[in-house]
């Protein structure tokens, strides 16, 4: 079994789980609630720290719930968007892509 550190974006909380495998960028888990249910997360991100013994490396995961399962619960939680979703500030709007506009028609 690999223990791996889960950081939760939905609830903002952080616990170390056991696994047979780590799982991949995209894969769906299910995680146990605060409330005891059990619900569907996403795996944002995966990465690998040096543990503060030997020559081990521990694997890391970040996780937001889904939004099937975000919109069923929809009035309990409020769910982040994944980070690629969210708009740029004003002030970086000229780093944007620019979308191609259709010529004016009269």
């Amino acid at each position: 079994m690999i223990e791996i550190e889960v950081q939760n974006e939905t609830h903002q909380t952080q616990e170390r789980l056991r696994f047979a495998t780590v799982p991949r960028i995209g894969e769906g888990l299910r995680l146990r609630e605060p409330d005891g249910c059990w619900a569907s997360y996403d795996v944002l991100d995966v990465w690998y720290q040096k543990a503060e013994f030997g020559d081990v490396w521990v694997p890391f995961l970040h996780v937001c719930m889904t939004e099937s399962e975000a919109a069923r619960l929809a009035p309990e939680v409020a769910v982040p968007g994944p980070p690629l979703r969210q708009q740029a500030p004003a002030a970086f709007a000229s780093l944007a892509p620019r979308q191609e506009i259709a010529p004016w028609r009269t």
